[in-house]
């Protein structure tokens, strides 16, 4: 019996003698099936190749991002939050060997996990049961969940409060239960951590929206606007995605005229062509 992963986004299945046909996450339109065919793998076999390792680096003071090396999946950062000596896990990556776990019990291990949304639950359970910490994840997305567990705690509404000065906002979106953290005392005037629920695009000057990021398939005008009004009441001015790309100054302002320039093409109104 095997706890097999999916090579295109990195899902991890119950423990089963042969894996499904398809992933269940990347047959559904915000993903895709390998044009090459379905694969898998399995995180022991992962370890056994020596081929992979998490890079861990400090971005600012109380965070710092983990990224698998080389490239994974759909080769999102985690990140690791610490605030007044309460590590949190934002999102997961599927790659775990016991350097990472050293690495992190150095700096006083995970105290629990909180997820954006479904294609980064990788191999959440197998995190949440080396540190021995919960798992949050908004109801509306517990359909997506592959691994049921006793680790997870399903929040509803659109805040959770998880520690003192981190806070869950679920924006809806890309997911139903699509949520960012508010690390309200990060950095000088507050961090958003948004995995791509709120994408950062290439010159970091601007953000984009997606219902599927792979099939280019955009959210709703009315959509977009609704997850704008949301993030307009916290106060943040850095933003962080999960591929790496950081928006240092005025990210609440970013996120403002980035959705207004969304729904203007959308509607037809910013360009002629």
């Amino acid at each position: 019996m095997e706890e097999f992963l999916c090579t295109t986004c990195g899902t991890q299945y119950p423990a089963s003698s042969t894996p499904l046909e398809e992933c269940v996450i990347c047959r559904e339109e915000r993903q895709y099936i390998n044009p090459n065919g379905q694969e898998w793998t399995t995180l022991d076999e992962m370890i056994c190749s020596g081929k992979y390792r998490n890079k861990i680096v400090s971005e600012q003071p109380g965070l710092f991002s983990i990224k698998t090396e080389p490239d994974f999946a759909i080769n999102q950062s985690a990140f690791l939050v610490e605030e007044n000596h309460f590590n949190l896990l934002w999102d997961c990556i599927p790659y775990l060997d016991q350097e990472t776990i050293d690495r992190i019990l150095e700096k006083g291990g995970i105290d629990a996990i909180a997820l954006s949304h479904p294609h980064y639950y990788s191999t959440q359970v197998q995190w949440a049961e080396t540190f021995d910490c919960p798992i949050y994840i908004h109801e509306d997305d517990k359909q997506w969940v592959q691994q049921e567990s006793d680790y997870i705690v399903y929040w509803s509404g659109d805040e959770k409060r998880i520690a003192d000065g981190l806070v869950l906002h679920r924006l809806g979106g890309h997911y139903r239960g699509a949520a960012v953290l508010h690390w309200e005392s990060g950095g000088a005037g507050g961090v958003l951590l948004t995995g791509d629920v709120i994408q950062v695009v290439p010159d970091r000057k601007w953000v984009s929206f997606m219902y599927s990021y792979p099939n280019i398939i955009p959210l709703p005008a009315s959509t977009v606007d609704r997850m704008a009004k949301k993030v307009d009441s916290l106060s943040f001015k850095e933003l962080y995605n999960a591929f790496n790309r950081h928006v240092k100054k005025d990210a609440d302002k970013v996120v403002q005229r980035s959705a207004e320039r969304y729904i203007a093409a959308l509607k037809g109104e910013w360009f002629n062509t």
